[in-house]
């Protein structure tokens, strides 16, 4: 199988595995994740997966079963999950707030 690189001109293919790429990047954004000791490259790569599952998006939901949501860790999941339903989560908290937990009056202890 082989993957498109994309040059500064051109278009190519090569084997598939790792592509090099030649990008600009903030200094100070470049400088805070290098402190962390994690290579770069895991980093991008962390990043690219994460915004690709947010990009793979069909009427407002995430397709939970694209290959890039299956490739990603599963602290990489729950975030990309807290993101997608922030608001259910806001209103169910304003539901609650509103008007107490089903079945309280219930309650024995």
């Amino acid at each position: 199988m082989r993957r498109l690189a994309v040059g500064a001109d051109r278009v190519y293919c090569q084997p598939m595995g790792k592509a090099e790429l030649k990008i600009e990047i903030d200094a100070d954004l470049l400088a805070r994740a290098k402190a962390y000791g994690q290579p770069l490259e895991e980093l991008v790569e962390e990043g690219l997966r994460v915004t690709m599952a947010r990009l793979t998006l069909r009427d407002g939901a995430v397709l939970w079963d694209s290959a890039e949501v299956r490739s990603m860790s599963d602290d990489q999941k729950a975030r990309l999950w807290a993101d997608e339903n922030t608001e259910a989560l806001r209103a169910q908290r304003e539901r609650i707030d509103q008007c107490g937990i089903f079945g309280e009056d219930f309650r024995t202890w």
